[in-house]
C-alpha cells in the first residue's frame, strides 16, 4: 500500500508538468528579435505586392517555385500553363493560414490580377491579351493571402506573349518543376 500515498504527490506534478507546457495567446504569430514576427512559416516581411499582401519570407533551399508557358489557342483565347516544385495547390475551402509550400496561384497579365488558380492550368479570354505584347505572371501565396517569398523577392515567373490578328507568338519563362494539367478558365 506505500505506492497510494505517494499518489497525491505525484498527479499533482503530472497536472503541473501538462499545465505547463500549454502556450498562452491565440495568434499563430510570435515575436522574435527586436520585436520582428516571425511565424512558425517563414517570417513575415514588410514588403507588399501592388494589392497590399505581405511577403512571407522562406529559405531559399526547399523553397517553393513556379514557372509559366502561356500558348496561343484557337477562339484568340490562350492556354497557360504552371510548373510547380516544393508546392501543393489548396483545395477550395482551406483555411487561411500558411502551411509550409501550400496554397495558390495568382495570374496576372500586364499587373492587372485576372485569376486565382487552384491548379496548373486555365485559358485566358482574348478580352484579357488584347493585341499587342503583354507580360503574364504567375506568382504564388499561402493560403492566408501573404506572398511566398525569397532573399526579399516574391516566388513568381512571367512569360511575354504578343497578340495579333491572325498571328501570335507566345513565350515561356520557367522556374520549378511538375507535369502541366488542363484545368478551369479565367474569369
Amino acid at each position: 500500500m506505500s505506492w497510494t500515498r505517494g499518489l497525491p504527490a505525484a498527479l499533482a506534478v503530472c497536472v503541473l508538468l501538462l499545465t505547463g507546457s500549454v502556450s498562452c495567446g491565440s495568434s499563430d504569430a510570435h515575436e522574435g528579435k527586436n520585436g520582428d514576427s516571425i511565424s512558425p512559416v517563414g517570417k513575415l516581411l514588410d514588403n507588399t505586392d501592388k494589392q497590399g499582401r505581405h511577403y512571407r519570407e522562406v529559405k531559399k533551399k526547399g523553397a517553393p517555385e513556379v514557372g509559366i508557358e502561356v500558348q496561343p489557342d484557337s477562339g484568340n483565347t490562350w492556354d497557360v500553363y504552371l510548373t510547380v516544385h516544393n508546392f501543393r495547390f489548396s483545395p477550395r475551402g482551406t483555411k487561411p493560414r500558411a502551411a509550409v509550400g501550400r496554397g495558390l496561384a495568382y495570374v496576372f497579365v500586364d499587373g492587372r490580377l485576372v485569376t486565382r488558380l487552384r491548379g496548373l492550368a486555365c485559358r485566358l479570354p482574348a478580352r484579357f491579351v488584347p493585341r499587342g505584347t503583354h507580360h503574364v505572371t504567375a506568382r504564388l501565396y499561402a493560403d492566408d493571402g501573404t506572398v511566398w517569398a525569397v532573399q526579399g523577392r516574391p516566388v513568381e515567373s512571367t512569360a511575354d506573349i504578343t497578340a495579333a490578328p491572325g498571328a501570335s507568338a507566345a513565350h515561356s519563362s520557367t522556374g520549378g518543376r511538375g507535369s502541366p494539367e488542363r484545368s478551369g478558365t479565367a474569369s
